[in-house]
């Protein structure tokens, strides 16, 4: 249990984030899921993936790097069909 009240409060936010950085993730993951488990992977189903990425990238949730990396290879999944 902290001691100082700055740190109780930390403890506070810094759950906050991990819940949020969870749901995040888990949107990320299963979007990517469906969207590979697909048989027609369409543009439209493409874009949500883009947004998915984009929106966890401005959220600090994963590195911009990372989603750039992400929507590459789903792409290149579009591509292939």
């Amino acid at each position: 249990m902290p001691q100082h009240k700055s740190a109780a409060k930390r403890m506070k936010t810094s759950e906050k984030s991990r819940q949020r950085n969870k749901r995040v993730k888990s949107i990320i993951r299963g979007t990517l899921k469906t969207y590979k488990d697909d048989k027609e992977k369409s543009l439209d189903k493409l874009k949500v993936v883009f947004k998915v990425a984009d929106k966890a990238a401005a959220k600090k949730v994963i590195h911009k790097n990372k989603a750039a990396r992400i929507k590459s290879r789903m792409a290149k999944l579009a591509l292939k069909k």
